[in-house]
């Protein structure tokens, strides 16, 4: 499970953060997920749950916000977004598409006393 890997690092973050802040409670942390990014925001959460007992994010409630992909045709410029990665353009049906959206995972910011 690559997503405990990733609630690691960014749990790595909020500790330190919080440290150099002298918070001595984690009451919130919210995170950005995109969602062609990959990882389950239950795993998200479980593994945020199970890193974050015995540190001062123990209590803390985890706030995903799931960002909507974005994405658009290389050949005719259509954006478009899609629940479910496709690439194929619904305008033009060229195959070629960028992603702009719906990659990130990161912490949009974090509370605490």
């Amino acid at each position: 499970m690559h997503e405990f890997s990733l609630i690691s690092a960014l749990m790595e973050t909020v500790l330190e953060s919080a440290e150099q802040n002298r918070i001595s409670k984690v009451t919130r942390v919210k995170l950005i997920v995109g969602e062609f990014h990959g990882a389950l925001p239950e795993v998200l959460s479980f593994a945020f749950e199970a890193l974050a007992a015995d540190t001062v994010c123990s209590s803390a409630e985890l706030d995903m916000e799931i960002k909507k992909g974005l994405l658009r045709c290389t050949h005719c410029g259509h954006e478009f977004s899609n629940a479910f990665f496709i690439n194929r353009c619904p305008v033009c049906g060229a195959r070629d598409v960028d992603i702009l959206a719906g990659r990130e995972l990161h912490i949009d910011y974090y509370e605490g006393e």
